[in-house]
């Protein structure tokens, strides 16, 4: 559930793709078959199912929309998310969804009928929601960037309890003004970076911090926007 394949995960994958091929009676496509000469031995790849989708034998393979320049960086990223989860409820619904897949496929050119469009969305809430709750979380649906751009890949060992979390917003806005500012920000990462070493590196601070602030509102970092990058969920 880390958001990508990798080691005994991506070769179980391989073998299970080759065999189910084979019991059809169909070869590995070209562009299966290159997929397999280059991950099929390898223990430390990574693959995410975007990567993954452009191997996919479809005519309408959705999925590769997603590499359109909308998406593009973890910034792009977070700068849509921001736009869609229009009421800040930190999760994206079915009808958001469906609006973020309808402008994301007229900006590669593809024109749908609605019901194509409310099916890509059933599929798609099928694919990326991880605990069935009908709506997508903001490191759920950022499966759909590449491995080596999905910043919140990296996070996912360092989210603290909402305790810890309100402790170290207060303790870093140290204006007391309700929100952090980009200067914050920076202190707190190196901090998180400092005492995370082998989950964050402190060469990437400058991206790190990009991404983040591009959930601010207008260089506003508000509590619930960095909760979602650091405040783990609780049962």
């Amino acid at each position: 559930g880390n958001g990508y394949m990798d080691g005994k995960e991506l070769q179980n994958f391989i073998q299970e793709l080759q065999q189910a091929r084979k019991k059809a009676g169909l070869d590995l496509t070209p562009e299966m078959r290159a997929f397999v000469d280059q991950y099929g031995k390898a223990t430390d790849g990574k693959i995410g199912i975007v990567e993954l989708a452009q191997i996919l034998p479809t005519e309408e393979n959705f999925l590769l929309f997603f590499r359109c320049q909308q998406l593009k960086s973890s910034e792009d990223f977070m700068q849509t998310w921001r736009k869609y989860d229009s009421d800040h409820s930190g999760f994206i619904d079915s009808e958001e969804l469906k609006s973020f897949l309808k402008d994301l496929l007229q900006k590669a050119n593809k024109q749908i009928e609605d019901s194509k469009l409310t099916e890509y969305t059933e599929i798609m809430l099928r694919m990326f929601d991880a605990n069935n709750d009908g709506k997508l979380e903001l490191t759920e649906l950022a499966r759909l960037l590449p491995v080596q751009e999905n910043f919140l890949i990296k996070f996912q060992g360092v989210k603290m309890c909402a305790k810890e979390f309100n402790k170290a917003f207060e303790m870093y806005d140290q204006d007391g003004n309700g929100y952090i500012d980009e200067n914050e920000l920076d202190a707190l990462l190196k901090d998180l970076c400092e005492k995370n070493k082998k989950e964050l590196d402190i060469n990437n601070l400058a991206t790190y911090k990009k991404s983040i602030m591009a959930l601010s509102d207008g260089g506003k970092l508000y509590r619930a926007e960095l909760a979602l990058i650091l405040c783990a969920e609780e049962n």
